[in-house]
């Protein structure tokens, strides 16, 4: 029995630890709290209005769940112009992940 526990959290921690992603943003593997850039529109008229936000989030670095597109953030905040977005990320140890998008604009 205590064969097949070690067993299991060597396969856990070496599916945690090996698996990698290709990705354009910094990743820190045990922490990770950084807001990031979005899309811009022509940058003559940053003032805004209004503010939606859309979020997902992750657990264990294994489920992911939630609708963080720029679609949803702009639903959610009434927005019929987009001036600017930008994106933040939380998550601490692959246990628990944040993803957020907001829209800014009118």
């Amino acid at each position: 029995m205590k064969k097949s526990i070690v067993v299991l959290v060597v396969i856990f921690a070496a599916t945690v630890l090996l698996s990698g992603c290709a990705t354009l943003y910094p990743i820190g593997s045990m922490y990770v709290n950084m807001k990031l850039p979005g899309n811009m529109g022509d940058g003559k008229d940053v003032t805004y209005t209004k503010v939606g936000k859309a979020q997902g989030f992750s657990i264990f670095s294994m489920i992911a769940m939630g609708d963080a597109s720029l679609e949803k953030a702009i639903q959610n905040g009434g927005l019929k112009t987009v001036k600017y977005s930008d994106y933040h990320v939380n998550n601490f140890l692959g246990i628990y992940g944040t993803y957020t998008t907001t829209a800014y604009g009118d």
